[in-house]
């Protein structure tokens, strides 16, 4: 299993995971959020991107507003920096483009390791690796007919209901 917690795993992957690697570690993004114990999650490190894709950091934050404070004196001067407010997840979320990829940052007062975005990372990364590669080019496929990563699993796996909620019952 890949250990998601040192970024040093993308540079054995394919170019767009070398260039992300590059990138994250140039401008130390990760580095500056080291407060937060920042994962990178998403479809990169588990190569299931798509164009477009972007990088998806999250955060374990205890106060939102010195939470923004911090983004906006670390990543402001970054190209299209938007921070925003979920009220759904009680989450702060800022975007930010460096060098071509979208950046985001997601932070929740919820550690890294219980929030859903890495959750759902493991269960897609294990399913993966369980179900082979013809599994792994569906998804993309799904993907770049417009489904989120979540439903093209579900689908691909007939599950009902929410996908979102479905793929945690798959956990362990």
């Amino acid at each position: 299993m890949i250990n998601f917690f040192e970024i040093s795993y993308l540079l054995s992957g394919n170019e767009k995971q070398i260039k992300a690697y590059q990138i994250l570690t140039a401008h130390k993004v990760l580095e500056k959020l080291t407060v937060y114990s920042p994962v990178l999650v998403g479809t990169i490190p588990i190569n299931i991107d798509i164009e477009g894709s972007d990088l998806d950091i999250i955060c374990e934050i205890s106060d939102q507003n010195v939470f923004i404070n911090e983004l906006k004196n670390l990543f402001g001067g970054e190209n299209g920096f938007v921070i925003t407010e979920s009220l759904k997840f009680e989450a702060i979320k800022a975007n930010f483009i460096i060098n071509g990829f979208e950046i985001e940052i997601f932070g929740q007062n919820t550690p890294t390791t219980l929030q859903n975005a890495y959750r759902h990372m493991l269960i897609e990364h294990k399913l993966i690796l369980e179900k082979g590669e013809e599994f792994r080019q569906e998804i993309i496929s799904l993907k770049k007919r417009g489904y989120k990563t979540e439903p093209a699993f579900a689908k691909l796996l007939g599950l009902e209901g929410d996908a979102y909620e479905e793929l945690l019952k798959l956990e362990y």
